[in-house]
């Protein structure tokens, strides 16, 4: 006996779900995805696994820091010699002192900001370049501040350039017999001030022991023999100008004087000398003495 056929005829078509789903599969981006993807994941995977032992971690992490040694150290890449132009000696001994490096060195490991950054916090240092030559050099480019005058505190004898900045110490005043002398408390914030006194003074250089700031606002002028030009607050230059007039016309300074007062420019002043005052007394009473012996 036969089976009886179904009256229902299966529908060919895809349910919605499994259309959708092969309509996604057809997308260029997923294909795309797929076809780069798959490797990706599969690489990360095998590294990973291979990655997964430490030991086999360290090997890895020892071999790429000798490939980084081989190629850091290779010839083009060391720096065998430091040179140092436009500096004096005893700056040079002290930036060689102060290098961070032993030469020779990978140029990898070489800070050249923070090389400059070093010598330009050296006190006598005004500028510094640094660069590296072919040939493997590193050159420092070094500009010096100029010392103009030396400056006397309780500490000692420094070195001024003409900004003020004390460039470094000097054992004697004979060491720098072509420098002038400043001295007191805020001398060191108007040399450019005293500069332009010792210019009017060069008339009588050969006398002139130094400058002295007083309150920190204006300046006396310590001569030779004692001598001393005290100088107003404002107007120092045409005040002492008026000084030297009076020394070449009248032998001012050559006088048998201490102090010249200064500090009113309309009314200069005098101080004698001891010695003067007193003859000045003895002559004072020869002449009265005199005078009362002719009366009698």
């Amino acid at each position: 006996m036969r089976p009886l056929k179904s009256s229902m005829r299966i529908d060919p078509a895809p349910s919605r779900w499994s259309y959708r789903m092969q309509r996604w599969l057809l997308t260029p981006a997923l294909r795309k995805s797929l076809r780069a993807g798959l490797p990706v994941l599969v690489i990360v995977g095998l590294v990973a696994g291979f990655l997964g032992s430490a030991e086999r971690r360290a090997d890895v992490v020892l071999a790429v820091q000798e490939m980084r040694r081989q190629i850091e150290t290779r010839p083009e890449f060391m720096v065998n010699l430091l040179a140092v132009e436009g500096a004096s000696p005893a700056v040079e001994t002290e930036i060689r002192e102060l290098f961070p490096n032993d030469l020779p060195a990978s140029s990898f490991d070489v800070d050249l900001a923070a090389i400059r950054e070093m010598i330009a916090g050296l006190p006598a240092v005004a500028g510094v370049s640094v660069r590296l030559r072919q040939g493997g050099v590193l050159v420092a480019q070094v500009t010096e501040r100029q010392p103009v005058a030396i400056w006397r505190t309780r500490g000692g004898l420094s070195l001024l350039d003409a900004e003020g900045v004390a460039i470094g110490p000097v054992i004697y005043r004979a060491d720098r017999p072509d420098l002038p002398v400043i001295a007191g408390p805020g001398a060191n914030e108007a040399v450019e001030e005293a500069l332009a006194l010792l210019t009017v003074l060069s008339p009588i250089a050969e006398r002139v022991r130094g400058l002295v700031r007083v309150g920190e606002r204006r300046w006396d002028v310590v001569l030779d023999r004692g001598q001393r030009l005290l100088l107003p607050e404002h107007g120092a230059r045409p005040a002492l100008e008026r000084v030297i007039v009076l020394a070449e016309l009248q032998d001012l300074l050559e006088r048998d004087l201490d102090v010249v007062d200064m500090r009113l420019p309309t009314r200069p002043t005098i101080r004698l000398s001891e010695h003067a005052i007193s003859e000045l007394w003895r002559i004072t009473q020869t002449s009265t003495g005199q005078t009362t012996g002719t009366g009698e």
